[in-house]
């Protein structure tokens, strides 16, 4: 009989662990190597770390897995999140729809999710949650979510074909979009207050609290060339705003909306048009509309300008309680989403910020 055996790993590989003032540092070295090569999205920037620390006050921990060269070999980026009324959790990335282990071994992956467990333990969070858009095999991560999508569109070099792509309808809705009074503005803090009042009122009618505006402000720092703001005006006000993301390749809308007393007017569908043809202009080759459980209204939206689905895998390492605990559509939060929707905008501003930063 013929034995087979796995070949054991027997290169010298040492993980390090940055913490506090280190984690900077450490980002900035390892940003052209976690980006990787076109595309790449501007999520898998490690200087998300410290965006997360001075705008949700997350305490930032990066791993790097390097050989007996200092090549690096895999880096983890992870947030210590914790809150009164949620509890604890380590996330990579809170905020952001991607993260994980950004890797080019496997061994290296190994190693460094053996040390993210050893953290998590330590800091005794009710799991781990790592945010991959593949399966990643380790022992620790025995739960998952696989139920939503991430929603991505292939751009043309101009953006006529894209236009001529839509369906009817999608060119009607953007045309009576144009026939109204707004006017489509570009920019960056500067825009922050109009695009803070519509994102603000948007999740307050949603029944979801408000990411605090210093958060959108220290994206806008920290990344100045890659982040700008679009907002719709109205003679009233600005009515529709979101924020983009410019990777290598890949233009990302983490946020966007718009007011629901504008609807009938379309100025949410002018606003993705001009996203669309900004993401164009800087000749980017990938839009990520960003993730939507099939068939969903957000979905069949996405779905009509061309997005097409691909894997989201959420992987977890669970110490204590479900991770369907946390998710919005739960049924013990479905009373305080109604409630909170009847809140008056003025308090929801002041205490979303408070409660989102609590949740992963």
């Amino acid at each position: 009989m013929i034995h087979q055996f796995a070949a054991i790993d027997t290169r010298h590989i040492e993980v390090r662990l940055y913490q506090g003032s280190e984690v900077r540092a450490a980002a900035d070295r390892l940003a052209s190597w976690s980006m990787g090569s076109p595309p790449c999205w501007l999520s898998r920037h490690p200087a998300w770390l410290t965006v997360l620390h001075y705008g949700m006050q997350h305490v930032p921990y990066l791993f790097e897995a390097v050989d007996e060269r200092g090549q690096t070999l895999a880096v983890l980026p992870l947030a210590f999140v914790q809150s009164f009324l949620f509890g604890k959790f380590l996330v990579s990335l809170p905020w952001l729809n991607m993260g994980g282990v950004i890797s080019q071994d496997d061994e290296a992956t190994r190693r460094l999710l053996d040390r993210a467990v050893d953290l998590a333990d330590r800091l005794r969070v009710r799991y781990l949650e790592l945010r991959h858009e593949r399966f990643v095999d380790h022992w620790a991560l025995t739960a998952k979510q696989t139920h939503k999508v991430h929603m991505r569109l292939t751009l043309p070099d101009f953006p006529g074909p894209l236009w001529e792509s839509f369906p009817a309808k999608v060119r009607n809705q953007v045309r009576k979009g144009q026939k109204q009074n707004f006017q489509v503005v570009w920019g960056r803090r500067e825009l922050l207050p109009e695009f803070y009042a519509v994102m603000s009122e948007n999740m307050r009618d949603l029944g979801s609290p408000v990411f605090p505006l210093r958060l959108y402000a220290e994206i806008l720092r920290t990344f100045p060339d890659r982040s700008e703001l679009c907002v719709v005006r109205h003679p009233h006000g600005p009515v529709a705003a979101a924020m983009l993301l410019h990777g290598e390749g890949v233009t990302e809308v983490p946020n966007a909306g718009s007011l629901r007393a504008y609807n009938s007017t379309c100025a949410n569908m002018l606003m993705y048009w001009h996203l669309l043809e900004r993401a164009i202009q800087r000749r980017q080759v990938i839009f990520d509309f960003g993730r939507s459980s099939p068939e969903s209204g957000t979905y069949r939206f996405k779905e009509q300008w061309g997005a097409r689905p691909e894997p989201s895998v959420w992987q977890y390492y669970v110490r204590r309680g479900q991770i369907t605990e946390m998710r919005r559509d739960h049924p013990k939060y479905q009373r305080m989403v109604r409630w909170w929707q009847r809140l008056p905008l003025s308090v929801t501003r002041l205490l979303g910020p408070r409660i989102v930063r609590g949740i992963p």
